[in-house]
């Protein structure tokens, strides 16, 4: 079961005075049934610079991995331990090929079967758990308060622990030199 996050959201009234404009469970969860990976989608802006939200709710739509190639994502994915979906593999391995996406590069063969590459500079804050991360030739163990910054390089995340790993994300859209 998914974790509830609260979201608190900000904005103006007809004055211009601060008010909340929402407080409540975010509620734009997926769940990917082969690995059990689980995405709360929290925000998304279409363009840079963002436009303010005039009370639509633009966490609530269908988005694939990718930000709008001139906005951004933040979305909150929790991991769990590889152990509990090995039996699983080839569902997965399906899942993730079966995902297509602009912007998205999949390399399932090399390494694990969730290396990827996304056209986005990406901020990664792990919030809970533990975590590597994966690289071409290379990993790196993530803790809580560890913090990443990908730019569009190949990788996977490998939950080898016990319990189930939170890491917020913030994906920009980003110009890459191999597109």
């Amino acid at each position: 079961m998914p974790t509830s996050f609260r979201r608190v959201v900000t904005g103006h009234d007809a004055s211009g005075k601060a008010v909340v404009l929402q407080d409540s469970i975010a509620t734009n969860v997926r769940t990917r049934p082969a690995s059990g990976t689980s995405s709360t989608l929290l925000w998304v802006t279409d363009t840079t610079p963002a436009a303010l939200s005039d009370g639509d709710d633009p966490a609530q739509r269908e988005i694939g991995i990718m930000p709008p190639m001139t906005g951004s994502i933040l979305r909150i994915v929790e991991y769990p331990p590889e152990s509990a979906r090995a039996a699983k593999s080839d569902e997965l391995v399906r899942e993730r090929r079966d995902e297509r996406q602009p912007g998205l590069q999949r390399n399932p063969s090399h390494r694990h079967s969730g290396m990827h590459r996304t056209e986005s500079i990406d901020y990664a804050i792990v919030l809970s758990g533990e975590i590597d991360m994966l690289l071409d030739d290379s990993e790196v163990h993530l803790k809580a308060g560890d913090i990443v910054i990908q730019q569009g390089t190949y990788h996977a995340w490998a939950n080898r622990g016990t319990v189930p790993c939170a890491i917020a994300f913030v994906l920009i859209g980003a110009k890459v030199p191999w597109a």
